[in-house]
Formats: structure tokens, sequence, C-alpha cells
């Protein structure tokens, strides 16, 4: 065997010998093609509460929920409400507003509040996020048999006693922006329902609007109707403060 060969034959066994014993040199394991699932726990989505079902926690949980503002606008968020935050003030010693911000469209619905870009906290926004989500468009469905596409107010935030400035000093919900007073709605079909005229009698405008006043009353702490008194002949009081009231 020529000196060369000879050289090469003895070389390439040592070789190999070596790669064997070094494991650096070892054969690295190909990657796996799909990775592995995170060992950690994902954590819950936010915003299930406006999709919720109302059941016997929901006033608690919007209590809950609306604790710190930016829990309460992380629910709204998630949800796809327009919420824009805006400064505390205070206008007076007894109004003002805190935790609050404009309420917008909310982008997961087709109706929507007119007048638009209602001031109020944030905790009457997201309890009334829940309450036209599970309760009045879903009622109008069922029992109008139609959808809505507007949710008439008289507004939220106004410096006032309650009956405004009536036989009353207590101050009002609204002289801090907690609550909303609902007039009616109009259908897609052209209707349009209003406590004024429908709330009397057992056709399915009353029921409807009995519906709606009932599921409140499981989400707000106060609602008020034409049952309550006079002053609320036209409207439906709904107050998203800690009490327990319903009318």
């Amino acid at each position: 065997m020529r000196p060369a060969l000879r050289l090469l034959a003895t070389a390439v066994p040592t070789a190999l010998l070596l790669a064997a014993c070094n494991p650096m040199r070892a054969e690295r394991p190909a990657p796996e093609r799909y990775p592995a699932a995170p060992s950690r726990t994902e954590a819950p989505l936010v915003g299930a509460l406006i999709d919720l079902p109302i059941g016997s926690g929901t006033r608690a949980a919007v209590l809950r929920e609306s604790a710190g503002l930016q829990q309460c606008m992380a629910q709204l968020t998630a949800a796809r409400v327009t919420f824009r935050p805006v400064p505390d003030r205070t206008n007076t010693a007894t109004c003002g507003l805190t935790a609050g911000g404009v309420l917008g469209p909310d982008m997961g619905t087709v109706a929507r509040m007119t007048p638009g870009d209602i001031e109020m906290t944030c905790q009457t926004a997201l309890a009334l996020s829940i309450w036209r989500r599970q309760s009045l468009e879903p009622a109008a469905r069922e029992i109008l048999g139609s959808d809505v596409v507007q949710i008439d107010h008289m507004g939220a935030y106004a410096c006032r006693n309650v009956n405004n400035g009536g036989v009353s000093n207590r101050v009002s919900a609204h002289s801090q922006a907690a609550a909303l007073d609902f007039a009616g709605v109009r259908l897609r079909d052209g209707r349009r329902i209003s406590v004024a005229r429908d709330w009397a009698g057992d056709a399915p405008e009353a029921r409807f609007l009995r519906r709606i006043r009932d599921d409140a009353c499981r989400i707000f702490g106060t609602v008020l109707s034409p049952d309550y008194n006079g002053v609320h002949a036209d409207h439906l009081h709904l107050e998203a403060t800690d009490t327990r009231f319903c009318r």
C-alpha cells in the first residue's frame, strides 16, 4: 500500500473514535416541528361580563368590576364598547364626576344611543352595556319581533336634587353622572316605543318595557319607572350605585 493511502486509512478510524468520545461534537437532535404548549396558565379574558346572561350575581359583578377605572375600562374595551375617560372634576359641593368618561358607540351591537357621546361614570357605562346587550335588544327581538336601532334617553349628568328639586333636598345620582334616564327605542321596522305612551296595558310594547325594567333591577342599584311616581311617567331612571331599590 502506498504511504499516503496507509496514512489516510489510519487517520479516518482515529477521527471517528475521537468524535464519538467528544460530547461537544455529538449530533444535536432535530428541532421539533411544533413548539410545546406553554406550561403557564393563561390569564382569563376580560370583557366576559358584558356578554354573560343576567343572573343573581350580575349586580354584584358590576360593582366589583367597576371598583377601579382601569379595571372597568378593560371590561368595556374587551367588549368593544367605546369609552373615553375624562379627568375627575368637582363642579359644586355636590356635583361633579369621578372615574368617568364619555360613552360612545357599542361596536358589538347595531343600536346607537341618541343623543350620542354621553358623559357618565364608568360603572354606569358598564351596567348600561350589560342591560342593552342582555335585556333590551334580545327582548325587542323576542317580544316585538324587530331589532332595536336607536335608544332614546334624556341624559345622565345634571347638577340637581332628586325630582328636579321639587319637594326633596336629597342630591340626585345625576349630579354625579351615575344615572341615565331611558325614554324609549326605535325599531328597525320603523316603530317607536316610548315609556310615556306604551307603559300602561298589556300590549307587546308594555310587556317589553316591563321586561327590561325588571331586568334592569338585577343590574343597577336603583331603578325607577312610572310605577314609582308621576315624575317618572315618561322614563326609566337607571342608577348605577351601591343601592337597592326597584319599582
